[in-house]
């Protein structure tokens, strides 16, 4: 795909949603960094219902971690590995008291320091929480890149950092979004909703519905 393209492919997206945002419901770093841990192999929906319970509880690391990791099963229970995610999240924020004032660090090698932090959820973040241009490549994103052409690669990384490299720099910032939300609505992966696409013409998917 030529730089025109995916000028024209950023372009579109920005028209159709100027400002998006994750679907994750959050009022604070520390929000958005737990919603993050606990939607690992979970859709955003789920996680939602469970942090709406959570939250008027626990919202700060010092009341998550006063919950232990049984009481926070108890809010948590619904969602995919959840034992893990207890776990994770308890040591998550011991670490966040002990090491960082009780405040979320805004670096990359900080974030996946923390227990059950990897990559992608250090990304949205970062992205998300602080404002900095980061990929967080799933499998929607995945999908996207490599269907549409816009950055095929053979796994996450290579996507992430083709991504990177060859967004247009005044979309990078919200390109991570706009991704997810065209794969998670219209580019979805058992048969693509072509005819509601806005970037149909510039997609080079060869198997992509025909649109009168």
């Amino acid at each position: 795909m030529n730089k025109l393209k995916r000028q024209q492919i950023f372009q579109r997206l920005q028209a159709e949603n100027p400002n998006p945002t994750t679907e994750l419901e959050y009022n604070s770093t520390f929000e958005l960094l737990i919603a993050v841990i606990l939607s690992a192999q979970a859709t955003d929906v789920g996680v939602n219902k469970a942090t709406r319970k959570l939250y008027p509880v626990a919202n700060t690391p010092e009341a998550m971690l006063a919950l232990g990791v049984d009481g926070l099963k108890s809010y948590i229970k619904t969602i995919g590995l959840f034992n893990t995610k207890a776990e994770n999240v308890i040591k998550t924020c011991a670490a966040l008291v002990e090491q960082h004032d009780s405040v979320v660090p805004n670096t990359r090698e900080a974030l996946e320091a923390l227990p059950g932090v990897g990559r992608k959820t250090a990304n949205v973040v970062l992205n998300t929480a602080f404002g900095q241009a980061a990929m967080a490549v799933d499998t929607h994103i995945f999908r996207v890149s490599n269907r549409t052409g816009i950055a095929p690669g053979k796994n996450v990384l290579e996507v992430e950092k083709r991504l990177m490299r060859l967004v247009p720099a005044e979309y990078l910032l919200n390109a991570h979004h706009w991704l997810i939300l065209h794969g998670r609505y219209i580019c979805i992966a058992r048969k693509p909703r072509c005819a509601a696409c806005v970037i149909y013409d510039l997609c080079e998917f060869r198997q992509k519905t025909p649109v009168d």
